[in-house]
């Protein structure tokens, strides 16, 4: 996830201070993905070495208020054009552990994917109850949080579904080994 980006797109709205990044990120993306705040402030400090924001002083409250330059417009709109790329995907830890655990002696991968697969149905489940909760009672701007629902809810969906595959490798390698 690129908070770079994230908070420079923010800034285009308007001039901010860190913490009011920091929830507006969070309100537009339904908290899914909450931000430390010392990480938002590393970001800002990090874009304006890069030419990307200014610090337009304070609100009154001692709040230092951040606003996009030209360059920084130029990078969003760049990131907002271009695809994300796949080529270096994200760090899957579940993959990583059942990897693990069928490659290590002693290591009951049938029951890692059992416990993995409770916790995703459970996730698929809570997201979907929230998608139905905020679609009866939609306003215009909930469009964003249930793009980020739809998204987690395909995500789970997935998981689950790749959850079955690899019980069914499990039990077709076990047959396997049973004939050598």
């Amino acid at each position: 996830m690129s908070i770079r980006h994230s908070l420079l797109a923010l800034l285009q709205d308007q001039p901010r201070y860190g913490y009011e990044l920091r929830v507006e990120f969070e309100d537009r993306t339904g908290a899914a993905w909450p931000l430390n705040i010392g990480q938002v402030y590393t970001t800002l400090d990090r874009l304006e070495r890069d030419g990307l924001v200014s610090k337009d002083g304070d609100d009154g409250g001692g709040h230092v208020v951040y606003s996009i330059t030209d360059a920084g417009v130029a990078e969003v709109a760049a990131w907002f054009e271009g695809a994300v790329d796949r080529d270096n995907p994200p760090r899957n830890e579940i993959a990583i552990k059942l990897a693990l655990a069928v490659t290590l002696p002693g290591v009951d991968a049938s029951a890692v994917i059992q416990s993995q697969r409770e916790v995703s149905v459970r996730a698929l489940h809570e997201h979907t109850q929230a998608r139905k909760a905020v679609s009866a009672n939609q306003r215009s701007s909930d469009t964003a949080w249930l793009l980020v629902l739809d998204s987690l809810i395909f995500q789970a969906e997935a998981e689950v579904r790749w959850l079955d595959l690899c019980e069914a490798r499990m039990i077709q390698s076990q047959g396997n080994r049973g004939l050598n």
